[in-house]
């Protein structure tokens, strides 16, 4: 009988040892779980800045070329304003002679499509 309990109670060891391995395996494997998963994290994290900056530093020269093209915009309006200023004051007195004696200087004609009806 002292056998008997003898190996009943070496099995209940043994089933406790494989128990304990198990719930030992089960802590490792989440324990890896939780490793990689925050390693994906930072992953991504990294990730995620690096997109960011490279975002950042095409919109600050996107934004830098229409700058740029506003300022050259506004350049060329002044520059066209100034021309056209320049081209008013010095044809502004003929052009006003030409249409004061096209208005005033009336010259009476028959029309040629008129007929005289005697």
């Amino acid at each position: 009988m002292d056998g008997q309990f003898q190996g009943i109670h070496q099995l209940l060891q043994a089933e406790k040892r494989a128990k304990d391995k198990l719930e030992e395996a089960k802590k490792r494997k989440v324990r890896r779980i939780k490793q990689a998963k925050d390693e994906a994290m930072l992953e991504i994290d990294q990730y995620r800045m690096q997109t960011d900056k490279e975002f950042r530093v095409k919109q600050s020269q996107v934004m830098d070329s229409q700058s740029n093209l506003s300022e050259e915009m506004d350049e060329q309006t002044v520059e066209k304003v100034k021309q056209l200023r320049a081209n008013y004051s010095r044809y502004m007195e003929s052009v006003l002679s030409q249409v004061l004696s096209t208005v005033c200087d009336v010259k009476p004609e028959i029309h040629m499509n008129y007929r005289a009806t005697n």
